[in-house]
């Protein structure tokens, strides 16, 4: 889970806690060499629910493009503590 401190609009501090089925598409994806031993996976995952979330998606790092379909696993990123999300081949029903 992320926690934010403010929230990224209003800048307001009164957040509440959101539950999400877990699925959702990746709208920005990029890969990052830096403060690793091996380069990442860093994305934005818009979900059903219509918050973004960071974390990262597991697969082949030049195979996660923008638009792909993802679902939350559960295991979470050992380093960073952020979600981790991997790869769906199968549509989703209607939203999106």
């Amino acid at each position: 889970m992320f926690h934010r401190l403010l929230c990224p609009v209003c800048a307001g501090s009164d957040l509440r806690t959101e539950r999400s089925a877990g699925l959702g598409v990746v709208r920005h994806a990029t890969i990052v060499h830096r403060n690793t031993p091996a380069a990442r996976n860093v994305s934005l995952v818009e979900l059903a629910e219509g918050f973004t979330v960071r974390g990262r998606v597991q697969g082949p790092l030049i195979a996660i493009r923008v638009g792909d379909r993802v679902q939350l696993t559960t295991s979470a990123d050992p380093v960073r503590r952020e979600p981790v999300f991997k790869l769906c081949e199968e549509p989703f029903s209607g939203w999106f």
